[in-house]
Order: structure tokens, then sequence, then C-alpha cells
């Protein structure tokens, strides 16, 4: 999407619980505001360090976290919820284990470019699909039935998923998030300015005013 000077660029990734919330916090956010500011979204693949060479995620290198940590993640996710007054979603353990997004990302970034009035949409149907519902995002098939749920073309997005540009062209979107020094998500940007992790309504408005 093109914008002018004021608008949010969001670095997400599909699988990332966090980034779920932090959706919860932008519509927050521009609820809040006289007029809606423009937001990019920018594709992240939080995962690529289990990436091989052929593009699929290497579960031997999967590794495990502790319990305690665990505890940690779950803690944080129920807090934040609570403090976002969020959609309900589910318990991290009740979601589908080992989902790759890349295909979900590269489908968004189609829809994105081809159809924009219909990616938001899109976006919150891929967001709710695993985080609420607990569906596989990375079943092509799951993909197809999502676009067209939201008035899009199924069969269109499995021949975008199988398009070797347009993968390349996810794999050129995440070395850009890394190069402008992105590294873990959601990191919301505005401007020269960036701050990671669930930003509140109040600290994206301080991003976007400069205050």
């Amino acid at each position: 999407m093109t914008h002018g000077d004021d608008h949010i660029t969001v670095y997400s990734d599909y699988v990332c619980p966090f980034c779920y919330l932090g959706k919860q916090s932008l519509k927050a956010f521009q609820d809040g505001r006289d007029e809606a500011v423009p937001v990019e979204w920018h594709p992240y693949d939080l995962r690529s360090y289990k990436r091989g060479p052929d593009g699929e995620l290497d579960q031997s290198m999967d590794v495990s976290k502790s319990d305690s940590y665990m505890d940690q993640v779950r803690e944080k996710v129920t807090r934040l919820q609570d403090t976002l007054d969020a959609d309900e979603m589910l318990a991290l353990d009740e979601r589908p284990k080992n989902v790759d997004s890349f295909d979900a990302q590269v489908a968004s970034v189609y829809v994105d470019a081809e159809h924009p009035d219909q990616w938001a949409a899109f976006d919150d149907a891929l967001f709710e699909a695993l985080w609420v519902d607990g569906r596989d995002i990375g079943d092509v098939d799951v993909l197809a039935a999502l676009a067209d749920d939201v008035g899009l073309d199924g069969a269109e997005i499995r021949t975008a998923v199988t398009d070797e540009q347009r993968r390349d062209q996810v794999l050129d979107l995440f070395a850009a998030a890394e190069e402008r020094g992105v590294s873990g998500v959601p990191t919301f940007a505005s401007g020269e300015t960036t701050t990671s992790g669930v930003a509140s309504p109040g600290e994206l408005a301080a991003l976007v005013d400069g205050a």
C-alpha cells in the first residue's frame, strides 16, 4: 500500500499471539481518532531461523521452551487481553502446532497488491482463523476457504501462493524488515521511530504524533 508520511507500518507474523493482540490495540487506537491513520502491513518471518534452503521449516531445530517460560508467556497474553479488552482467543496450547505462516503471508501480500479494498477483511480472517478458531493457516485449503469467506476467489489464492515470483517477493520483504532493524514482532514504525511489542493505544498515539 502507498501512503503519505503520517502512517503506521506494522511488522507482524500471523503465528505470533502478540501480533494478534497488537492488532487489537491498533484497532482501539484507530477507534479513538477523529480520522483513521493509514496502516501499512509488512510481513515478518518469526521462524526464519528454522527455515531451510528449500523454504520448509526444519522442526528438528525447534527449541523446547521450559514450563516456566511458557507460563510467563501465557500470563502475559492473558494480562494483555484484559488490559486491551481484546477479543477472546484460544489458549496457546489449543492452537495447531508447527503452523508455517509463509503461504498465508504470500496470500496476504497478493491480496494487498491486487485487491487492497478486501485486504483488511482477509487479514482479520487469517488472524481469527488461527487464534480464535484454531485452524491451520499453513493449509492452502484453509487459505482458499478464508478467501471465499471474505468475497475473494479461493482458486485465485491457490494460484498466488504457488507463484515463485510472489514467494520471492515475500522473501525480499522479510529481508527488508531485517535491514530496517526489525528483530521481533509486533513492531510498529512511523517515520524513523519504531516501538516493539504490543504497544498500547496511547503509545501508538505518541508514535504517530511525535509526543
